[in-house]
């Protein structure tokens, strides 16, 4: 590397972007297209930056794996501000194990680092963990310490293992104290607030109670039965029913988890689920299949019996029944828990998160848009939705991972 590649590289390291790219910004050489890929992402040109960091890796000779391998790792981090989540990770796991056998651990540990950030996006929290534990086997810069310990964090509250995402966000803290960055000591603040924010409702007797995560987690470790609004299930004493592929069943349960120990009329909840007013022979027919349908559903969990006016759950001796729901009404959930990030996603890489199809996404984000509870930029694939800001309350619940037992 020449005096000016080198001068360019100290200059960022020391977060002078501007004086690095007076270095290098006038030459097409492979290293200095890559400093300029480096320099541009620091400064938020993330599509300049990932066009700069590609034409690096195809100018470097097949000789030069260390060279190419730190490209791919640096426009997978580009790729993970971008929320470009489309993709094989398989070609950053080969620069992982190269980086790391060719004698370039730092290199190598922000390589599994975005690894494991991309598959906790992804709701992959087995992956995320796989990932975590290569970084955490070897000794850390301080931000690589804190951006791992934040990510284990975060894996831990989807888990809803409370006590574990509290001892990562003090490591964290101490680390991101360490590195001496305060962006990076802001966003760990940020994270601990979230933990004693609201993350979902339990309702009850006409009112709605707030439960942070705690709270939520206690709920779950009791012997309730709870039906879940946040992953659309039913979970009690460790058993876990999903219901999030059969949205109506959810409904028709949360309906009757809401009257519970009472019942609920028939004709109210065809209006509710049904969304009619007018039912008729048709519609209660189809309701009484689809009350079978969620007693197999919910078997050896929960029973529902029927009764003069319409039906009514019924739970073992000793056993009550909770209804969770979101910390605010309105639907998807989980899109506007991950807008909530603050970064700007495609519709793609949001199907791909939510495990849904990109038409189904644009749908419920025109919804969403309309209701003013996102916004868009750009158009055809550069389009990209970004969430308004939520304060209050955190919607860890609402992203798509594991409860504990799943």
């Amino acid at each position: 590397m020449d005096s000016l590649l080198t001068a360019a590289a100290r200059a960022l390291a020391a977060g002078d972007v501007l004086t690095a790219l007076g270095h290098v910004s006038l030459r097409g050489d492979p290293p200095a297209l890559a400093l300029r890929g480096v320099a541009m992402a620091q400064l938020g040109e993330l599509e300049r930056a990932r066009e700069l960091l590609r034409q690096a890796q195809r100018g470097f000779g097949r000789d030069e794996v260390l060279a190419r391998a730190r490209c791919v790792v640096a426009e997978a981090e580009v790729a993970l501000a971008l929320r470009d989540l489309a993709g094989s990770s398989t070609p950053l796991l080969a620069a992982a194990l190269a980086l790391q056998t060719r004698g370039d651990p730092h290199n190598a540990q922000q390589a599994w680092l975005i690894l494991a950030r991309r598959a906790l996006l992804l709701g992959r929290p087995q992956e995320a963990l796989t990932a975590l534990a290569q970084v955490r086997a070897r000794a850390q810069a301080p931000a690589l310490a804190a951006m791992a310990a934040l990510t284990e964090a975060a894996l831990a509250a989807c888990a809803l293992q409370v006590p574990q995402a509290e001892a990562a966000l003090l490591l964290a803290a101490d680390a991101a104290q360490a590195s001496g960055i305060a962006a990076l000591q802001a966003e760990v603040a940020h994270a601990s607030g979230q933990l004693a924010q609201p993350a979902a409702r339990r309702l009850g007797e006409g009112a709605a109670t707030p439960l942070d995560l705690a709270a939520v987690q206690r709920l779950l470790a009791s012997p309730a039965c709870v039906i879940d609004g946040c992953r659309r299930g039913v979970w009690q004493s460790g058993q876990w029913r999903s219901l999030a592929r059969r949205p109506l069943l959810f409904a028709l349960l949360r309906a009757l988890g809401q009257a519970w120990p009472g019942d609920v009329d028939r004709d109210q909840v065809i209006a509710e689920v049904f969304r009619t007013h007018a039912g008729d022979h048709t519609h209660r027919a189809r309701l009484r299949v689809d009350i079978g349908r969620v007693r197999a559903a919910v078997q050896g969990l929960l029973e529902i019996e029927a009764t003069d006016t319409g039906y009514r759950l019924r739970a073992p001796a000793g056993i009550d029944v909770a209804v969770l729901v979101p910390p605010r009404d309105g639907e998807p959930a989980a899109l506007e828990a991950l807008l909530a990030d603050g970064a700007a996603w495609s519709t793609a890489a949001l199907a791909l998160a939510v495990g849904a199809s990109q038409r189904t996404v644009q749908r419920e984000l025109a919804a969403l848009e309309a209701e003013g509870a996102v916004r868009s930029h750009g158009r055809g694939r550069a389009q990209r939705w970004l969430g308004t800001p939520l304060a209050g309350f955190t919607t860890i619940l609402l992203l798509p991972a594991s409860l504990p037992g799943d």
